[in-house]
């Protein structure tokens, strides 16, 4: 069964409905690194990362990995590790994903651009938590933890993240 995200600001999974962010430029077929836009597409759930001080590892039948101090993301299209988790020290640009804010507490990796890997075309596409009030990621999909949790629960390897054009 499909996630499914109809609408800027609803995210529906099997019979529950769920309030998510999407990115600042909206949702986009044509994606580009930094344009801030959530790629339509479906996309796998490819693993869970989360932060072992924080939580408890989630109930899910996915792949799951704690973060450490030195786990990062790389965003440098110039990189042959771009689009992939990387430790710190990196020297290319990276997303740092031991974050202070609670928005990576819990992410879950999708896979986009990820088989193969294009230059440019964007990277970090994950499901994490929401800021408060629900404002707009970088691109990512974002839910409240209460939600992601419960939606890792029942996903599963098959399951996929499917976003439509606005």
């Amino acid at each position: 069964m499909d996630m499914i995200i109809r609408s800027p600001d609803i995210f529906y999974w099997q019979n529950k409905t769920c309030q998510c962010a999407l990115g600042r430029g909206g949702i986009i077929s044509t994606k580009t690194e930094g344009d801030g836009g959530t790629p339509v597409g479906r996309f796998p759930l490819r693993q869970v990362l989360f932060r072992p001080d924080r939580l408890t590892p989630p109930k899910t039948r996915l792949p799951i990995q704690a973060l450490a101090h030195q786990s990062g993301w790389c965003d440098d299209p110039n990189s042959t590790a771009y689009n992939s988790l990387v430790k710190l020290p990196f020297s290319n640009r990276h997303e740092v994903l031991w974050r202070e804010d609670f928005i990576y507490d819990v992410i879950v990796v999708l896979g986009y651009n990820d088989n193969p890997v294009v230059p440019g075309k964007g990277s970090a596409i994950f499901l994490h938590v929401a800021k408060p009030g629900y404002s707009p990621t970088d691109g990512c999909v974002a839910l409240s933890l209460e939600d992601l949790l419960y939606v890792l629960k029942s996903a599963t390897p098959e399951t996929q993240l499917v976003v439509s054009p606005d």
